[in-house]
């Protein structure tokens, strides 16, 4: 008896986290494909607005995704749910499932991060949901990806990378909390308890990016030397001002394979660093902000039973560029001796 309590109580935080209604599985195929969408800073009756919805149309037409995710930056209007119905209707006159966190520029209209994520409940097969009430921010929760067996193969994390900083004297964008930290560690450490100790293999997706995506320019470092990166990066990384130890938990827990942001505009880049991929999605707004490297989306394709996807950017103009496999195209390059 004791060992039953002992289980299920060391579950609770895994349990906790798996709030999704919608089921998402893996094919006939063994595969499980997600489409990206990132700061599309949706504004209606702009020829942006239009543009952004067109992108995103012609992207799910020819793609036919499982998933679809919106990572922050996406409805900077007011009203808000004319802008939320409007930015959303190339996924939900599809009828996919769609993931939405949230960005710094979401919430500086006539809703918060909470109304927003209330009204997305709203949404039919959305899974986003506002998360715990005693960690940081608006938006943190999980979802399974069932394999053919219906048990669980996949595992998608969903964070809150907040907006700004508002302590101390060094003012910037804001970074994850200890407790946000925590709430992923528990849980990761639960779900690969349930998975007989092994780690599902999983993928995580926020707006601002991790300090450590930094690294990967410094090629003078031993850690990244002549290890490739994909894609462009027209401009200087902007995370959080802190770096409280997000990286440094999903590298220890070894369940995250890749993490997927946006924030940075010119940047649609993926490298790999400690056996985890950081990678931006590729701008999905157009004249309604700053871009030089065009507009697009990301696609994200994973495979059941192993710790391996492949991805790529799809371009407004259709084309399909940048396609890598993980792990295969990330190992070390090897100098040639002369």
């Amino acid at each position: 008896m004791k060992r039953i309590i002992y289980c299920f109580l060391t579950l609770l935080p895994a349990i906790g986290m798996l709030g999704q209604s919608e089921e998402l599985r893996f094919d006939a195929n063994g595969t499980f494909k997600i489409v990206q969408f990132t700061d599309v800073h949706y504004n209606p009756d702009t020829e942006g607005a239009a543009r952004s919805v067109a992108i995103m149309r012609q992207t799910l037409a020819e793609e036919n995704p499982d998933l679809v995710v919106f990572t922050g930056d996406v409805v900077v209007c007011n009203p808000q749910q004319r802008g939320w119905d409007e930015a959303l209707a190339a996924v939900t006159e599809r009828n996919l499932p769609f993931a939405v966190v949230l960005g710094n520029h979401d919430d500086e209209h006539d809703w918060t991060r909470r109304q927003i994520f209330d009204y997305l409940a709203t949404k039919p097969r959305s899974l986003a949901q506002s998360g715990p009430p005693n960690v940081k921010g608006t938006g943190n929760y999980v979802s399974k990806i069932s394999g053919r067996d219906n048990a669980a193969h996949a595992l998608l994390y969903f964070f809150d990378s907040n907006a700004y900083n508002q302590v101390g004297e060094q003012k910037g964008y804001d970074w994850f909390a200890p407790d946000q930290v925590d709430w992923y560690r528990t849980g990761s450490h639960a779900f690969t308890q349930s998975n007989g100790g092994k780690p599902y293999p999983a993928l995580a997706f926020f707006h601002i990016p991790l300090q450590e995506y930094t690294l990967l320019a410094d090629t003078t470092k031993n850690y990244v030397t002549n290890a490739p990166v994909y894609g462009l990066r027209g401009e200087k990384e902007c995370p959080g001002i802190l770096n409280t130890g997000m990286f440094a938990a999903m590298v220890e827990s070894g369940d995250v394979m890749g993490v997927f942001v946006g924030h940075d505009h010119d940047n649609d880049y993926i490298g790999c660093l400690n056996h985890i991929c950081l990678a931006y999605g590729r701008f999905t707004g157009t004249s309604n902000s700053y871009n030089k490297i065009g507009s697009g989306a990301r696609v994200i394709v994973l495979k059941e039973n192993l710790r391996a996807f492949e991805t790529w950017i799809r371009t407004e103009q259709n084309q399909t560029v940048y396609r890598v496999r993980y792990p295969e195209d990330f190992a070390p390059v090897t100098k040639q001796q002369p």
